[in-house]
């Protein structure tokens, strides 16, 4: 499976770096996700519950950054395993840039995801796999958007404009392509 996006995020680009490397961040903002832990600064493990048509099982996955290029850019590999219900591996290259839309400064969040589903979920059809990807994925930029305040066009006339969330800084940005991968592998 392979799969490319991008994303505005409104908030600065280092911001958006930090969140991608914070595993509090990133345990709120994937469908699912139990526990995200830090084993070094490039290493993480991953916990989490997905479900892909009629596929529905516990996950436990390894990540690991490389090239890591603050704060522009960075390779991220995983490997999870759900049992009985299959596994899932690839990479996913992350890019982040300046950008503005809407009249609104912010960042451009890219990504490249080569992944490969073994067992029950290769067994249940790319279409379902691929489909239930792309909605982990929305829900995962759409929680992670959310924590910067409101996306471009959203307040309503004169409301007040909720401050920014103040993600906690972390070295490495790896798990924001590894999760956003595997929202989009589990349907989550």
């Amino acid at each position: 499976m392979k799969m490319s996006s991008a994303r505005f995020v409104p908030a600065p680009q280092q911001a958006v770096w930090d969140a991608l490397n914070d595993p509090e961040v990133l345990k709120a903002c994937v469908p699912g996700c139990e526990s995200v832990d830090r084993v070094s600064d490039t290493e993480f493990t991953v916990q989490m519950t997905a479900r892909v048509g009629p596929v529905s099982a516990k996950f436990k996955g390894h990540i690991t950054l490389s090239d890591v290029n603050p704060p522009t850019s960075y390779t991220l590999a995983f490997d999870g395993q759900g049992g009985v219900a299959g596994f899932g591996k690839g990479k996913a290259a992350v890019t982040l840039s300046p950008a503005i839309e809407a009249g609104t400064k912010g960042t451009q969040l890219a990504y490249d995801v080569d992944a490969q589903v073994g067992g029950k979920l290769a067994q249940i059809g790319s279409r379902l796999v691929d489909g239930a990807a792309a909605k982990m994925a929305d829900d995962f930029f759409e929680r992670f958007s959310a924590r910067f305040g409101p996306a471009p066009g959203t307040e309503a006339a004169g409301a007040e404009t909720p401050a920014p969330a103040q993600p906690a800084a972390a070295p490495t940005g790896l798990w924001g392509r590894f999760m956003a991968w595997l929202k989009r592998l589990l349907g989550a």
